[in-house]
């Protein structure tokens, strides 16, 4: 059923419309993992799961994503494993193992291309990546800041890596890209901290900009995650923004949430700086002591609903994160679905964004 997805913009089913497509392909997929990992089958049954009682979205058993670093959950054979992609950690911590099919890796593909082409147009632009080739040397075995970059490969043309091997700024680099591509629209990719640490305040460094005199205006700066380090810092995502608009002239910003256990479906930053959910997921607030759903405005833990995971049981999880859903169908930016606010990781979780655990490392080293 996923077929049908594809064939209409990824912000373009209202609440009933959405809430009707997704509760199909959810069941499905749930049906699929029942039969396939015993895993999940078992969690089902211990869980009391009946198939027709489910009338949302939301009646979808959600999986604790704090599982998949205990077990290893697949719905394929082993032989199929294209890829495994582990989740970022901290030196000595746990990390979750994800099994990619051919399949599930071009579908999570296909709908990357979908939804960031509903920002930035369907053209394939440059990107300018504010991270070292080594972070994605390993094909077969990625990390989550590795398979970020290599899921973007897809939508991009002309990659250049902004750092070195030892994470310092490549300058002479950075001006090779900007030569060609100043004052057009490309993109500008990296994780919050690292393009903080080693982006901005590198070119900080300087007595004058190595990179006066280059327009950035129609560029797209893209980051994810991070933002507990920058905050502890004093520099909230509004000052950040300044910060790169004053320094680089950026003005066109596309944060992210998303996690590897749902790769492919991003909730991404609209030009109200709402972060949204695209046709291929969505987000429900639970509340902390009985997992009842809360309301629009309301605190507690994030789950997310994703179609994309066909090669493990990731299509319905709790996630670490608290959240509120600031609205449905109703942005002014006039994309349809639920648009939501991330408010951190739950005081018990362990740090694991790929920001704030390589902020972490940086700390320890």
């Amino acid at each position: 059923m996923i077929d049908d997805f594809y064939n209409i913009e990824p912000y373009q089913l209202n609440k009933e419309e959405k809430s009707e497509l997704l509760t199909k392909e959810l069941v499905e997929l749930t049906r699929l993992h029942q039969s396939c990992c015993p895993e999940y089958a078992r969690f089902l049954k211990a869980v009391g799961y009946e198939e027709d009682k489910v009338k949302t979205p939301a009646d979808i058993p959600f999986f604790p994503v704090r599982l998949f670093k205990d077990v290893d959950l697949l719905s394929i054979p082993r032989e199929e494993v294209f890829k495994t992609m582990t989740s970022s950690g901290t030196t000595g911590q746990r990390v979750s193992k994800i099994f990619v099919d051919k399949e599930t890796a071009m579908i999570q593909q296909k709908v990357l291309i979908k939804i960031l082409s509903d920002y930035w147009g369907k053209k394939r632009l440059p990107m300018l990546v504010i991270d070292s080739k080594e972070t994605v040397r390993n094909r077969t075995q990625f990390t989550a800041r590795g398979a970020a970059i290599m899921g973007l490969q897809i939508v991009a043309r002309d990659i250049v890596y902004a750092l070195n091997d030892d994470m310092s700024l490549n300058v002479e680099a950075v001006k090779g890209f900007l030569d060609k591509y100043s004052g057009q629209r490309f993109i500008i990719f990296g994780f919050t901290f690292i393009v903080w640490q080693h982006f901005y305040q590198s070119v900080k460094s300087f007595d004058d900009s190595p990179f006066t005199g280059y327009d950035f205006s129609e560029a797209f700066l893209m980051t994810g995650g991070g933002w507990k380090k920058l905050v502890s810092e004093s520099i909230s995502q509004d000052e950040f923004k300044r910060r790169m608009n004053e320094t680089f002239g950026i003005k066109h910003f596309l944060d992210h949430y998303a996690m590897v256990e749902q790769t492919g479906c991003i909730y991404a930053e609209c030009e109200c700086g709402h972060l949204h959910a695209s046709n291929y997921s969505d987000v429900f607030i639970r509340d902390a002591n009985d997992f009842s759903v809360k309301g629009i405005g309301e605190k507690g833990i994030i789950q997310t609903v994703s179609i994309l995971p066909h090669s493990y049981p990731g299509h319905s999880l709790l996630t670490e994160d608290e959240g509120m859903i600031l609205g449905e169908d109703d942005c002014p930016c006039g994309r349809k679905g639920k648009y939501i606010q991330i408010l951190g990781r739950m005081k018990s979780a362990e740090l694991r964004g790929c920001s704030d655990t390589y902020a972490d490392k940086m700390k320890r080293s």
